[in-house]
């Protein structure tokens, strides 16, 4: 395992076939299962800094299992959290227990399921330009953060590390995997996310947008990968939120606020970050877990 100055976890070295590094997650295949460890990495404007922030991991996989259980009703690819249950993991139970998960093998769909439910970020760029999120028109009168009359399902292309994301169409994502895939893909994201967003509005949270990834098991769609947490979504803290303004948020736009004041070209290699905003972060993705969950990790 590596680890960087800040006690982040920022690389994995299991005795296991890798079967992906991703920009957060290594994900390794344990014949009749995936094993997903949660490191400490964080990607900023699709670079992955050399700094990692502590414990991220852990509040990620510990943010996931909490969604993946109040939305009971949603098929998903959980086997279990204790790492402790395949004796080939008890020898680095010390390191992986808490932000891994063993998890179903699943034919991952190549979308990235965007959904927004307020007008921020790209979405706020592209309807200043043309008035249009992903080719949906939208209404006039609309401000920096506003809450959107209906959410949009706005997909992505999913690309490799270091590249970026496409924005596309529903029609597009027809083209790429089928109408009728599109569409399941298109209501469960659309029903998950009003579903998590009507919680977190009980929890002093306003989850603005979120993506999910959706993979197939025996020609059923399941819900795959991470899902509501900090990294995947946008949450702002309601006491705080004010339409017209960039609000509070407890996500890794803390880290890219302070991105933005460096001469940096958003490409690779990443820059490193202080320790003190390496901190700020940690706190702020512990303190999403626990408004959240109502419990502290």
């Amino acid at each position: 395992m590596k680890y960087d100055v800040n006690g982040a976890l920022i690389g994995t070295d299991l005795p296991l076939p890798l079967v992906n590094q991703g920009k957060v997650r290594d994900v390794y295949d344990l014949g009749d299962a995936l094993l997903f460890v949660a490191t400490d990495r964080l990607s900023a404007f699709d670079v992955i800094l050399p700094t990692g922030i502590p414990r991220k991991g852990e509040v990620l996989t510990q943010i996931s299992l909490f969604w993946f259980g109040l939305l009971g009703n949603v098929p998903n690819h959980l086997i279990s959290a204790d790492v402790t249950t395949r004796k080939e993991l008890i020898p680095y139970a010390k390191d992986l227990q808490g932000r891994s998960m063993i998890v179903r093998k699943a034919k991952v769909l190549p979308i990235e399921c965007v959904v927004r439910g307020y007008l921020v970020g790209s979405g706020w760029k592209d309807y200043q330009k043309c008035g249009s999120v992903s080719g949906i028109k939208l209404r006039d009168g609309y401000q920096q953060a506003s809450k959107l009359d209906e959410p949009l399902f706005t997909p992505s292309t999913k690309a490799a590390v270091g590249d970026h994301d496409e924005a596309i169409s529903f029609e597009r994502t027809a083209e790429i995997i089928g109408l009728d895939k599109a569409t399941t893909l298109r209501d469960m994201a659309l029903k998950i996310y009003s579903d998590a967003r009507d919680y977190a509005a009980t929890r002093g949270i306003i989850v603005a947008d979120t993506k999910f990834e959706f993979g197939e098991v025996d020609g059923k769609i399941i819900l795959v990968d991470e899902v509501l947490t900090p990294d995947s979504s946008r949450f702002w803290l309601a006491d705080q939120y004010q339409v017209g303004t960039s609000p509070v948020s407890l996500d890794k736009q803390y880290v890219r606020d302070y991105l933005e004041t460096l001469d940096w070209d958003k490409s690779a290699p990443g820059p490193a970050l202080p320790a003190e905003v390496a901190k700020k972060t940690t706190e702020k993705y512990l303190e999403a877990y626990r408004m959240l969950t109502g419990k502290s990790l």
